[in-house]
């Protein structure tokens, strides 16, 4: 079959389905004369014939009836074909990978946005991705994901957009034998208080943006941490803490993992100890889906009061 103008298509199933030009024409709105012109402009193409001119009307040959069963399933494809375009252009279908660290996850925040996204656009494709800062962004510098809530960007992030979502405190954790936790009315302590304790820690290359402030902040506070003890996960390092191994500074929204031999206690006198929360994402390139996800953190993060 010739390439074909599917507004010719439409048209013929126009007066197929009415019978008539003039009813046709009244339908699609135009003019009849036009519209018998464009006819005969589909049957010189097609080199058929595909209406008899009656009287009164216009009766599909044999020609005409095979080609409007095609015309109708190849409109159909068509009109589907630009629904689906335009429904992936608003983020509607598609798929999106997420990542994030392990303490960003254990913020109730991120399952919070991820919800928000799967109510908004449940016919997206999602996966996720859980791992340290540094391995998230190298992943988004290479396609593999397409937006990750980290703590602190590291490496290279030239081609990255990353977007503060919020801002929390940043607690101590101690075993619940700890001589600090021992008057129950304590709700915190000072920094400079913790200078003598043993520090259990997450290690370095799993977040060095927290990692740094701790050192940073202790630093400021007139003493350098006697890290012994260093962890992968953060919730590993709340078990080494719960073995009375040492006490950690830890995110606030952790507070929240209830350890029977976990105390928390929040820190005086750090005003820079801080735990960001960030959306990254690509400058360039973001998807339907991608865009979605970052208006519905965005929606988020304002609902929660921290932006």
């Amino acid at each position: 079959m010739p390439a074909i103008d599917l507004r010719l298509l439409r048209y013929f199933i126009a007066v197929a389905e009415e019978g008539h030009l003039t009813k046709a024409a009244q339908r699609i709105g135009i003019q009849q004369p036009p519209l018998s012109q464009q006819i005969r402009a589909l049957e010189a193409e097609l080199g058929v014939t595909l209406f008899n001119r009656l009287p009164r009307g216009m009766e599909l040959t044999e020609s005409g009836q095979a080609l409007l069963t095609d015309a109708r399933a190849i409109l159909a494809q068509v009109d589907s074909t630009v629904a689906g375009v335009r429904r992936i252009a608003r983020g509607e279908l598609g798929r999106i990978a997420v990542g994030f660290t392990e303490s960003a996850s254990l913020h109730p925040f991120v399952p919070t946005v991820i919800r928000a996204f799967r109510d908004a656009a449940p016919d997206v494709a999602l996966t996720v991705e859980e791992s340290s800062t540094t391995d998230l962004v190298s992943l988004m510098s290479r396609n593999r994901i397409d937006v990750a809530f980290i703590r602190s960007p590291v490496g290279d992030v030239s081609d990255i957009t990353i977007e503060t979502m919020m801002v929390e405190e940043m607690i101590v954790a101690l075993p619940a034998a700890h001589p600090l936790v021992r008057n129950k009315r304590r709700k915190s302590v000072a920094l400079a208080a913790l200078a003598e304790e043993v520090f259990v820690l997450n290690r370095r290359p799993s977040g060095p943006g927290l990692y740094d402030t701790i050192i940073a902040a202790c630093r400021a506070a007139g003493f350098s941490p006697r890290v012994e003890q260093e962890a992968r996960k953060n919730l590993s390092t709340l078990s080494l803490v719960a073995a009375g191994l040492g006490i950690s500074i830890i995110p606030a929204s952790m507070r929240h993992v209830e350890l029977e031999s976990v105390s928390y206690l929040g820190i005086d006198d750090a005003p820079d100890l801080k735990a960001p929360l960030h959306l990254a994402y690509r400058d360039t390139g973001q998807s339907g889906a991608v865009k979605r996800f970052i208006v519905e953190a965005r929606k988020c993060a304002k609902a929660d009061g921290k932006r």
